[in-house]
């Protein structure tokens, strides 16, 4: 029997699309240390999963329109798969094909699976590995790109969006991916640049390397765009997987619930001791967070940049939750510029996507000083307390040292809106800390004194005694309850239990105005 011819032209021409911008290109591409795209979607999907959307497309330029430069996919690959049985919908930008530069008909493609991606209510994302736009096609790859940020704009808060970068991301390319809810690079790898090295090189002069540019470390630990860096691309794509695992598929959907056998009633006995008697000592709040969620669960997010707060995804009892902190071995665990601005977009990701916030509380206030005040420290932690206010996801807050002035409010205080607020013994809930206290509410005091630094200690103390203290908090309702640091635990995922069919449903209004 012989096959039909059309069935055969069908085989032919998958296998083209297959082949991407030619074996030479794949070399080439993998001499580089790099995947091709669809090597990385079968590494980031469940096996056998793909299914591939408009995989015959080619460029519409004219430009382009001989037989040896028509490729098939317009250098990316879009369609759907799964991810621990989730259906997910991804595009893998393929720089074998014109260097995987954006035109009409890849933003087209990238388009439908985004909009596939919202009608579906399940996540999308991307791997960027692209050169920007394709300048072949003029304003066309223009527009293609504002439709792609238009969505990203449109959809943020609806479905999860990731990107994970796998090579350069150039120009106004690095918007969409900025857009997103996590930003995943490479090390020595990903570039995200606005104005690459050599436009910097023409108007300039000036030579410049793209790792220092606009490298995974660079965004990891200076400008704060990416959230996970992976020293390869294997890893960066089993931490999409991580961070997918904790997020629900849309804003309707609860997140996962997953137990892992860790006792919800364990009490670890050592946290009695952390916190140092000396308040001007530090510790470790990553201990703390370490010791209460359930372990190996903690993911931290932005982890080298503005080191002084914490942010991260964990699980408490099976529950997905957002961790925010101070690290107080780091600057005091001071909230300034970045610290602020960090921890709030995180709060309002895990409101987009009902993930309760677990907040530790140690901080002696906003960093002082000029640079700050002029840097706009009062819009900058003005957007904290704004997201922690608009959140409508179950809040439990936990002071475990120090809570002043500002940063006490701004820092899911009760009166927030938080459902559950705890203090540790240690806890000191004030205005100021004792000795800036007892300095202005009894400066003529002590420098009359006969011992001054004795005064001061002696006002000190007795200040510390009487409100700097977690039970003077208590007894007018700042603080829920007062726990041995050990029952943590426990204590939180009753809360999140009792919690879990929370509704408090904000006022109607097309959206607020946060001080960006």
């Amino acid at each position: 029997m012989h096959e039909d011819p059309r069935i055969l032209e069908l085989r032919r021409m998958r296998a083209r699309a297959l082949e991407g911008g030619g074996a030479e290109r794949i070399a080439k591409q993998r001499a580089k240390g790099k995947l091709t795209a669809r090597e990385r979607l079968d590494l980031l999907l469940d096996p056998g999963t793909f299914n591939e959307i408009e995989p015959f497309i080619t460029s519409s330029a004219a430009e382009l329109s001989s037989e040896s430069e028509r490729f098939f996919g317009d250098g990316v690959v879009t369609g759907y798969g799964q991810i621990e049985g989730r259906t997910v919908y991804v595009y893998a930008q393929d720089f074998t094909i014109y260097g995987g530069t954006l035109g009409g008909m890849q933003s087209h493609k990238i388009c439908r699976v985004m909009d596939l991606a919202l009608r579906n209510g399940t996540p999308c994302i991307g791997l960027i590995d692209s050169g920007g736009a394709r300048i072949q096609e003029g304003v066309k790859a223009l527009g293609g790109y504002a439709e792609i940020f238009r969505r990203n704009a449109q959809y943020s808060g609806v479905i999860p969006q990731i990107s994970v970068m796998l090579g350069p991301c150039a120009g106004g390319a690095a918007y969409s991916p900025a857009l997103q809810d996590i930003i995943i690079m490479v090390d020595k790898q990903s570039f995200m640049f606005l104005t690459g090295p050599e436009v910097i090189k023409t108007v300039t002069g000036e030579r410049i390397d793209p790792e220092t540019l606009g490298g995974a470390t660079v965004h990891a630990t200076i400008s704060g765009t990416t959230h996970l860096v992976a020293q390869s691309e294997q890893e960066a794509l089993a931490l999409a997987r991580r961070v997918l695992s904790y997020l629900p598929s849309n804003n309707v959907e609860n997140p996962p619930f997953r137990p892992n056998g860790d006792d919800p009633l364990r009490m670890e006995e050592w946290l009695n001791q952390i916190v140092p008697l000396d308040p001007k000592e530090p510790y470790s709040m990553h201990q703390v967070i370490e010791a209460v969620v359930d372990r190996g669960t903690f993911l931290e997010l932005q982890s080298d940049w503005a080191r002084n707060a914490i942010i991260g995804l964990a699980r408490i009892g099976g529950y997905s939750v957002g961790i925010v902190g101070q690290e107080p071995s780091v600057l005091a665990g001071v909230i300034d510029i970045d610290a602020a601005d960090k921890m709030t977009r995180f709060v309002r990701m895990c409101d987009c996507f009902n993930l309760p916030l677990v907040t530790f509380v140690d901080s002696p206030g906003f960093l002082p000083g000029v640079a700050q005040e002029h840097g706009g420290i009062i819009r900058h932690g003005a957007k904290l307390l704004y997201a922690y206010s608009e959140a409508t996801v179950p809040k439990i807050t936990v002071i475990t040292r120090k809570a002043y002035g500002g940063a006490y409010v701004v820092m899911s205080s009760k009166y927030l809106g938080t459902d559950v607020t705890y203090a540790w013994p240690s806890a000191e809930i004030a205005v100021l800390g004792a000795e800036g206290a007892v300095n202005i509410l009894y400066k003529k005091q002590i420098e009359s004194a006969p011992d001054p630094q004795a005064e001061r200690q002696r006002l000190a103390e007795e200040y510390r005694r009487k409100f700097n203290n977690p039970y003077h908090a208590a007894a007018t309702g700042y603080v829920d309850d007062i726990i041995e640091p050990r029952e943590t635990r426990p204590k939180i995922i009753a809360a999140l239990t009792a919690l879990r069919d929370k509704y408090a449903p904000a006022p109607p209004r097309k959206h607020g105005n946060i001080p960006v």
